[in-house]
């Protein structure tokens, strides 16, 4: 098991590049995010975070157990968005929920809860598959990346005692 400062500086290092390349998706290739998609954006920024002050302070024992865990929960989060977003794009068509408004509007007209519940439901624009590799759509990619951060994190909770 690498030390703590290089194993945060990997995973921050990683989630900086699926950043990267999901704004890259966003504004060189034109693929415009929907809310599901932001949150898992999201999802990857805390993870980051928490990675890149693990790095900083090369925790020993305790604190390191604590990162390892916040990046565990917020990963096991991105993976529930991700799978709600896999989900959406594997119904028939039929059963596909209808666009609603955008982001901004729900978080602006809404209550927080209220507009968090509606994102997290997902829509139509959800369920649109618009990029793959390999077969699979950036949704499932994301949910194999955070489940790699949850194995990584689950390394360091049962590895280092």
């Amino acid at each position: 098991m690498p030390s703590p400062r290089i194993f945060y500086s990997i995973i921050f290092i990683i989630c900086s590049s699926l950043l990267g390349f999901g704004l890259y998706l966003e504004h060189a290739v034109g693929l415009e995010p929907c809310p599901l998609c932001i949150f898992q954006r999201i999802a990857y920024i805390v993870v980051g975070l928490f990675a890149l002050i693990g790095a900083i302070h090369n925790p020993q024992k305790l604190f390191d157990r604590i990162y390892a865990g916040l990046i565990l929960i917020t990963s096991l989060c991105g993976a529930g968005i991700a799978g709600r977003q896999i989900w959406l794009q594997h119904l028939p068509e039929d059963k596909i929920p209808e666009c609603g408004r955008g982001l901004e509007y729900k978080l602006a007209a809404f209550r927080f809860t209220e507009a968090l519940r509606m994102i997290l439901s997902g829509s139509g624009e959800c369920a649109e598959v618009q990029w793959t590799f390999l077969s699979f759509s950036i949704a499932e990619w994301s949910i194999v990346c955070f489940t790699c951060l949850i194995i990584a994190s689950l390394a360091v909770l049962i590895r280092r005692k």
